[in-house]
């Protein structure tokens, strides 16, 4: 059941915490990014371009690139910017 998400450990900057979700494999890096944003302040800010960063790698992801094809695994720390 689990075969289509990734656990991963996720610090948000704007709010110093640190969290461990589940994402789907099948969803884009600035979708997870903006669910991020809409679910920790309540509402979704466009003018707000979040990005995520690999603290494990040092890769900042782009927008439109799908978790399956990065390199991502379980227990992964990412940083959302």
């Amino acid at each position: 059941m689990l075969d289509n998400k990734l656990l991963v450990n996720i610090y948000i900057l704007s709010l110093g915490k640190n969290y461990e979700v589940y994402v789907p494999i099948n969803e884009k890096i600035g979708n997870i990014a903006k669910l991020f944003n809409s679910s920790m302040f309540d509402s979704i800010d466009f003018s707000r371009n979040n990005k995520i960063f690999n603290i494990n790698t040092g890769v900042l992801y782009k927008n439109n690139d799908l978790i399956r094809d990065l390199d991502i695994k379980n227990g992964e720390k990412l940083i959302l910017l």
